[in-house]
């Protein structure tokens, strides 16, 4: 069967590197799809929505726990809802790498893993049992392979525990290394990470106090599956994002309505002419409308810039690091000059977002409904443009306004010709 939608994620690895659009560009080639880096957050949601579909559906609220090579994600959610996302910078790779790196296990080698465990954990105590929760789940390889090991020890283990974990601790100290560890279901490339899995999760137990913990089928994986879904019906994340966004910076809806509809029907015009369009452009184009005066709640002096910092830099569910960056770009170049996005207007597709967008604003810069023009648009190596003479006879400024945009597309060797048409 083959797929027609494919999606591939990096987390943890790919948030540190320091090589990382290098990396990105030879992955890119080898798989033949890009690769979205999410943030820890989103990650978190990820992992919530992947455990809580594979989970009998509950009524209160559900603690899930899952710990990675390079992060751990804690989320406090109720039913389908994320409460609290959080994402420690603490993984059973890094802390096994730390304090077990030649695979010998002592007591002291797990005082201090556990310490280490302890300091990411902590800031996150108390917030997370005052919240509460009716159960828990942990999920991924590492709690599903230490889990594993306690039914091995008790055949009638149900549960992760405090007392489980305790007592597959001392079992490990009495082992003395890694690959004595005297479990079968214990794979091979899973002895080197281990110790360091058991002690994040001793923490965690202890710190918020869990009583006992299920194990899930679902995770990331699954979660990423969910929301790929989600973008095929009403229910996709980045949607339910923006809308939240405009809530939280006060966005004039019907002012972005406006320029979000002007956008798409110039974007539209020029994909019609025969452009060459990412299929995701336009949804990006939409967001960008619906966001580019989110700006104007810090500051009205350059509040595009303010609007491209936010995007950039908040946490977005839905979107992957990239996402953000194009939408940042978008909102950064929708007004001013042109000369600090002239290093990314060799992409044909974005001189077309970027053009729709400006030109949307330009024509709503009253801020009022208006009776809108027909325009021909057409984006090749000229930009060509046409509105009707009376039309700008009777709107003097917008007529002001458009000559300047021509004159910075000029500034940026790109030809612009203008024409009017009689009515």
């Amino acid at each position: 069967m083959r797929a027609r939608r494919v999606r591939v994620v990096g987390t943890s690895a790919l948030r540190r590197i320091k090589n990382r659009q290098v990396f990105l560009e030879k992955a890119r080639k080898a798989i033949g799809h890009p690769i979205d880096v999410i943030s820890g957050r989103e990650e978190a949601r990820l992992i919530y929505a992947g455990v809580n579909r594979t989970l009998p559906r509950g009524t209160g609220r559900r603690l899930v726990i899952d710990i990675g090579g390079g992060s751990t994600e804690a989320i406090i959610g109720r039913g389908l809802e994320p409460i609290d996302l959080e994402s420690l910078k603490i993984g059973c790779v890094t802390v096994s790498q730390e304090h077990f790196r030649d695979g010998k296990l002592s007591q002291r080698r797990f005082e201090r893993a556990r310490l280490a465990a302890r300091q990411e954990i902590d800031p996150i105590r108390l917030t997370f049992r005052q919240r509460g929760w009716g159960s828990v789940a942990g999920s991924s390889g590492t709690i599903r392979a230490l889990y594993d090991m306690l039914r091995e020890v008790d055949p009638r283990c149900t549960a992760i525990t405090r007392v489980g974990l305790e007592d597959l601790l001392e079992r490990f100290v009495a082992s003395g290394h890694v690959q004595r560890l005297p479990f079968t279901s214990l794979g091979v490339e899973r002895r080197p990470v281990i110790a360091g899995g058991l002690a994040i999760l001793v923490e965690l137990i202890t710190l918020l106090g869990i009583r006992d913990m299920q194990v899930a089928d679902g995770a990331m994986r699954e979660g990423v599956l969910y929301d790929l879904v989600g973008r095929l019906t009403s229910e996709d994340a980045r949607d339910q994002t923006v809308r939240s966004m405009q809530a939280r910076y006060h966005v004039d809806i019907a002012q972005a309505s406006r320029v979000e509809a002007t956008a798409l029907a110039l974007w539209r015009q020029i994909r019609h002419a025969g452009a060459k369009c990412n299929p995701l452009a336009e949804s990006c184009l939409r967001w960008a409308a619906r966001l580019h005066e989110i700006g104007l709640d810090v500051a009205h002096s350059g509040y595009h810039r303010h609007g491209a910092y936010l995007l950039e830099n908040a946490d977005m569910p839905g979107f992957s690091a990239q996402d953000q960056r194009n939408l940042a770009l978008l909102v950064l170049g929708c007004r001013g000059g042109l000369s600090k996005m002239a290093d990314f207007l060799a992409d044909r597709d974005f001189v077309a977002q970027i053009l729709a967008l400006r030109l949307a604003v330009l024509f709503h810069h009253a801020r009022r409904a208006i009776d809108a023009p027909r325009i021909a648009l057409i984006v090749a190596r000229t930009i060509r443009f046409g509105v009707a003479k009376r039309w700008l006879a009777a709107h003097p400024l917008t007529s002001h306004l458009l000559s300047v945009e021509r004159e910075a597309w000029a500034d940026l060797h790109m030809p612009w010709r203008a024409s009017v048409r009689g009515r």
